[in-house]
Order: C-alpha cells, then structure tokens, then sequence
C-alpha cells in the first residue's frame, strides 16, 4: 500500500520543547512535588527523587522522543501506528491502546481540577470569594468541599454562576478550540506565549514570597530561612527517628518515583505523539534533555521556593504536617488562608490560581492530541469530526467525574487505576521496547541522528538493564502495597465500580477501532 503521509511538523525546536515543556509543567511542579518532598523527609526526600530522575526519568523521556520521531517519519503520529512501526508482533498495534488510554482518561478529571484553578482566579480577580473572615480557617476547607460538591453526588449540576461546572464549560471550549486549530497554529502558538506568561508569574510570586518578612513578631522562627528549611533540610519521618530514615522507607522510594512520572509527563502517551511531528533529522537528544531541565526548573527552583516557604512562614510547620500530602489541600485549602494575611493578597491570590490555570491548560491539550492524531490517521475521520468525537467521549467521563463528586470518587477512581498503575506500566513498556525489541543499539543510532550530542553510552546500559528492573522492582511493592486496598474499595461502591466500567469501555472501544481500521497501511521502515 502507498506510504501515509505525515501530514505536520512543528515549526522549530523551541516550538517543540516548549509544547513539551508545557506538557510536563503542570499541578503537580506547584503542588504535589512540594507536598510529596515536605511529607517525606524534605532534602531525604530529594535523594531518591534525583536517582528516579537519573535512571527512570531522563532515559524514558529519551526513549520516547526517539521512539515517537522514528515512527513519525514513517507517517504514523499515534502510538498504535508507532509501535507496530518499530514492532513487527502482529498484536504490537494493541499495546498501544494504553498510550491512547493515559492521557484520554486522566484529561477527564484533570481538566475539571483546571476549571477550579480558573474559578478561583476569578473569584479573586473580582473580589467575590464568599467567605466571612470570622469563621475561622477551616471556612476555606468548607467553601472548596461544597463548591466541588463534595458532600453529596450531584449537586453540581444545580445552577448558579459560581457552579464549577461553567468554568468546565469554558476550559474545555478553548481547549478543544486550541487542538482544533492544529499542531502549528494551535499548540505550538499557544505555548510560545503561555509557557513564558508561566515563567513570568512563577518569578512574581517567588520574588514576592522571598521578601515576606515575618508575619507575627511573637514567632520569630516562622521566617522564610527556616521555611526553606523545611522543605530541603533532612529530617526524619517519625519524631526521635534517624535522620535518614526516609531513605529506608519503601513508600519514599514509590513516592519519588511516582513523582518523576508526574512531573515529566514520561509513560502518559504525550511525548511519544508530541515527537511523532519531528523531522527525520530533527534533534532530540538535546531537545529531550532541555525540555527535562526545564521542568525541572520549574518544579525545584519555582514550586519548590514557592509553595512551602510561603505555607510555613504563615501557617508553622504543625499545620503543614497535615496538609503536605494532598495536592488539593495544599493549593485550595492553605493557600487561601496564606493570601489572607499577605499584603496585596487579592491580587497574589489572583496571580497564583492563574498560574496554576497556565500550567494546567497547557498539559491538558497536549493530553487530548495522541487520541486526536488516532481519531485523523487510525479511523480516518476529518479534524472537525474527530474533535466532535472526542469531544464526545471526554463528555461522558467528565459527567462521571461531576456527578460522583461526593468524597471525589470518580476523580480518585480515574487518578489511581490510569493515573498511577497505567503510567507505571506504560513506562515499562516503552523502555523495554527501546531497549530490547528495537534493539537497544539501532536506538541509540536512530537517537544520534541529527542530535548535537549522541546519549552516552552508559545510559544504554541504564536503558537495557537497570531501568526495566527499577521499573518492575518499583512497581511490584507499590502494587502490593496500594492494589489491594483499592481493589478492595471497590465492593459496595458503586459510583467506584461504574468509574472503572467506564475506563474499561474506552479501553475496549480503542481495541475495537484499531482492529477495524486495521492499520491504514503497512508501516514503512527505514
């Protein structure tokens, strides 16, 4: 059969880092990553975190700019196509209904927990937060549980302006709108000013919380070198424990781990699509290494100085102790009660949910396009239909997400079994077939070419050896400790069980479309 022919290409190698960048920038640089780092042993917390960098998360992200571009250049921008591109086993094509899978279901929620960052933007930008100062902090704990509805199912399909779901209304309308302007014209021209407009607001409010003088002169300790402290400095997990004790905590090691998947968007399906747009000699060695620095920057050197600094000098560490682990705790419960004390607050408190708006949006478009290039090339469905059906599917699993709102069931469900399982298998996945079914020698070469530097030869054998078995040995005790009490969960919870029937469904609708498109054509080898 004739070749597909690859249809776009980003426009330059900033364009592409950054829409990578973008992708990978997101929540969990200002919220999780801090949260996680302060809950387990603050600078411990680090050490496991940077080997987890060095041997998960630079060498999957390389594995998938390598893996992506060479299945591009034969004209396959979805990873069904890339895979069966680069694996001759007839069923390789399914396995690539994962990578399809990820980013579709984890967009279901998140784009919901992006419309609470643009409500809460605008509930500061006009002064119409409705809170009473005299209730008391817990009032923002209160406002957050019945603004997402988190006391009965339904609610938030009442009426009112300052109903979450009109902000979802209008998150997912520029969303869709971004993706169905294209590669070049929608995404690629969206993060040249959005990531830049991130890093502006990041260095406003870091600047900002780095003059913060001392709130209450009767806690003199509460000052922004001991709030530094607290996020790096070691310390044991337990009081009276060993310093170090972190290090000997499985759960540390799982947390890290968990955290490089997060926070380089690695094993979600993205990178994989995003470098399938690349030309045949475009670099992606040096490409794929700076759109991790830049995250990294963004995640260590800006939620890091950001987030924890601000809580402590405000709240102490006391408080924190209870808060660090949640994500959702930390950004719209603490934080509220921080701009509360803070000169200027409305104004910070506007600035900070609208760069956690910036950051959500642009990994959220970056998750609808590996299922928009499947929708094009795998069913041949034109943009405007494909974006209508996906549109579609993403309704349904937002309507789960909303109308199961009570203690966050449906977002949990969706996070854990796709958001955390998937991720770690789909990594696994791409790793072993850059390293062995490709093999490992014909991916290094396939890297080097156009590069301005070739990997080093030790992160082959990182690649081959030690990531795989990092991968495996990691996921085997997070499964045993997490699997088991979620599955267990799922008895007598039926917004739960409908949750993961819903998962699966799509998971069966990809399988279904793959095997009736067939393919398109056979794959076109170097």
């Amino acid at each position: 059969m004739a070749d597909i022919v690859h249809r776009e290409n980003w426009t330059s190698r900033m364009g592409v880092i950054l829409a990578v960048s973008g992708s990978a920038v997101g929540l969990g640089n200002f919220l999780r990553f801090p949260g996680k780092a302060a809950e387990y042993g603050g600078g411990a917390f680090m050490i496991p975190y940077f080997i987890s960098l060095l041997i998960i998360g630079i060498p999957v992200a390389w594995a998938e700019w390598t893996l992506g571009r060479y299945g591009g250049v034969r004209g396959y921008n979805s990873a069904p196509g890339i895979f069966s591109a680069i694996w001759r086993w007839k069923g390789s094509r399914y396995v690539g209904v994962v990578a399809l899978l990820i980013p579709v279901i984890v967009y279901m929620y998140y784009v919901y927990i992006e419309a609470w960052c643009l409500a809460y933007a605008g509930f500061y930008l006009t002064g119409s937060f409705p809170l009473e100062a005299s209730l008391g902090p817990e009032r923002y704990s209160d406002f957050f549980n019945d603004f997402v509805g988190m006391h009965e199912n339904g609610i938030n399909l009442m009426g009112g302006w300052r109903n979450p779901v009109v902000f979802l209304v209008v998150v997912t309308a520029v969303n869709l709108i971004l993706i169905y302007r294209g590669l070049t014209r929608g995404i690629e021209t969206f993060v040249r000013w959005a990531m830049p407009t991130l890093l502006l607001l990041s260095l406003i409010i870091l600047v900002r919380v780095l003059t913060l003088g001392t709130p209450n002169p009767d806690l003199p300790e509460q000052n922004i070198m001991n709030g530094l402290g607290f996020m790096w400095n070691p310390k044991p997990l337990e009081e009276g424990g060993a310093l170090f004790s972190a290090l000997l905590n499985p759960q540390v090691w799982l947390e890290a781990a968990s955290q490089i998947f997060f926070s380089l968007s690695v094993g979600f399906g993205v990178i994989i699509c995003y470098a399938s747009y690349l030309r045949k000699n475009d670099d992606v060695v040096l490409s794929g290494l700076t759109s991790v620095g830049t995250n990294e920057f963004c995640e260590v050197c800006l939620g890091g100085l950001i987030t924890l600094p601000a809580a402590f000098i405000f709240l102490g560490a006391a408080p924190l102790a209870n808060v660090v682990g949640s994500t959702l705790s930390l950004g719209f419960h603490t934080f509220p009660q921080i701009f509360e004390h803070m000169p200027a607050g409305s104004f910070f408190g506007f600035l900070w949910f609208f760069l956690l708006f910036i950051a959500a949006i642009t990994s959220s478009i970056s998750m609808l396009q590996p299922v928009l290039a499947f929708l094009e090339q795998d069913c041949g469905l034109r943009r405007a239909r494909a974006v209508a059906a996906l549109a579609g599917l993403t309704f349904f699993g937002n309507l789960l997400v909303i109308y199961f709102s009570k203690d966050l069931v449906a977002l949990d469900t969706m996070d854990f079994w796709v958001g955390s399982v998937l991720i770690f298998v789909l990594a696994t996945i791409t790793v072993i077939i850059f390293g062995w079914v490709f093999p490992l020698e014909k991916g290094l070469q396939e890297a080097a070419r156009g590069s301005d530097f070739r990997i080093p030869r030790f992160f082959g054998f990182i690649i081959k050896w030690i990531c795989p078995a990092y991968l495996l040995t990691i996921f085997a005790f997070w499964s045993y400790g997490s699997v088991p009490s979620h599955a267990k969960a799922l008895f007598g919870n039926p917004p739960a069980v409908m949750t993961l029937s819903f998962i699966v469904l799509v998971a069966l609708l990809f399988i279904v479309l793959i095997h009736r498109g067939n393919m398109r054509s056979t794959p076109r080898r170097a």
